[in-house]
């Protein structure tokens, strides 16, 4: 292992709590819903419910009505920023956010191997405008877009028409979709048609990086073009390096980090937590260890990317959980990867008790049950 220069060695236990307690998933928080999504850049949403479970994970006394009201209000907004999936943003941060990660949007209309082909010979600026145009009568289901579309485009599919118009153009999905309580399909608006805001044209890829170690430090460049799916953020970091702090992780990467950033004591307790399915938490560091094993990784992400809600103990990713509602009986299955003691089975069923009752606060009886260790 090498270990960079003047910066102390930093054990995997040690960035494990720094990451915790800067996702509040040590401490839960006492402010809003929108400043903690605020705080966490963003929430991964490809499904519509999970970002409810990920605050709830860290907002203490959390209630599922508030997020819907600031979808509702247009004060959050869903919109593909990072990594190209999904995101459940402030307004503000989609304006912010949405420039800085086009490349990925542009590399995505010549490489997506469902619709690049579809796409090769098409004018993008053609279908940028003319998608603009259409939505600007109001939202429309991709379904419905991607017909009015093709009558513009001769011998293009409709969906990768769509998907044209959704990687050019800062597509948000509105409401009646991820209110909680309600169904509802995707409809696409403009983000300057929804909120009122337009794009910001000059964003900083320097505060996208402040932002970041804010909420998931101390990280490496790795990591960070990991989170963003961008390149070349080194040369980013290397302007940032004078008011930053660095470490050595255990495998030899240089870590940054914000000098007045919480570094809780590596003995520090951690609670049992559970965490949402697609949790930023497992999806923003090139090197994952910090929360889970290679073992429990290979248990838990399966080929299409889809994986459930896990339980965290002592830091760590040791199973996963699904939820049953049978009448009045809502129960929490956890599937642990280990086996897990009296102490820390009684921690993870009472979590799960609790996760039952925020999911279902009707049902008469809340039951957790363990199956056994895979």
């Amino acid at each position: 292992m090498q270990q960079h220069g003047l910066s102390p060695l930093m054990s995997n236990r040690a960035v494990c709590v720094a990451t915790l307690a800067r996702q509040h998933l040590i401490e839960r928080a006492e402010f809003p819903a929108e400043d903690m999504v605020s705080h966490l850049v963003g929430m991964q949403a490809q499904a519509p419910f999970p970002p409810y479970f990920g605050l709830w994970s860290r907002i203490e006394k959390f209630r599922p009505e508030s997020l819907s009201a600031l979808l509702e209000h247009r004060n959050l907004v869903r919109i593909v920023l990072m990594r190209g999936t999904v995101h459940l943003v402030t307004a503000e941060d989609a304006a912010f956010l949405r420039p800085l990660v086009q490349p990925i949007m542009d590399r995505d209309l010549t490489q997506n191997p469902l619709h690049g082909r579809a796409l090769a010979d098409v004018d993008a600026a053609a279908v940028a405008a003319r998608a603009r145009q259409i939505l600007s009568e109001g939202p429309l289901a991709p379904a419905d877009l991607g017909p009015v579309l093709a009558e513009a485009f001769d011998g293009v599919p409709p969906a990768s028409l769509v998907h044209a118009a959704r990687n050019l153009l800062p597509l948000v999905q509105v409401p009646p979709r991820a209110v909680w309580g309600k169904s509802g399909h995707v409809r696409l608006c403009t983000l300057e048609q929804w909120t009122g805001l337009a794009l910001e044209r000059n964003p900083s890829h320097s505060m996208m990086v402040l932002r970041y170690l804010t909420a998931f430090g101390p990280a490496s460049v790795a990591d960070v073009q990991a989170w963003s799916g961008l390149t070349r953020l080194g040369e980013v970091m290397d302007r940032l390096r004078p008011q930053l702090v660095t470490f050595t992780s255990e495998a030899g990467a240089l870590l940054f980090d914000l000098p007045d950033a919480p570094r809780p004591d590596a003995d520090t307790r951690l609670p049992v937590r559970i965490v949402a399915a697609f949790d930023n938490l497992l999806l923003s560091h090139a090197d994952r260890s910090r929360v889970i094993s290679a073992e429990a990784r290979a248990k838990l992400f399966t080929p299409n990317g889809v994986f459930p809600p896990v339980v965290l103990v002592d830091g760590q990713v040791v199973g996963q959980v699904k939820q049953q509602v049978n009448k009045d009986v809502s129960t929490v299955v956890v599937t642990p990867y280990r086996k897990l003691s009296k102490a820390h089975l009684a921690a993870v069923a009472a979590e799960g008790r609790r996760m039952s009752k925020f999911a279902n606060p009707t049902a008469a009886v809340h039951d957790v049950t363990f199956t056994e260790a895979v």
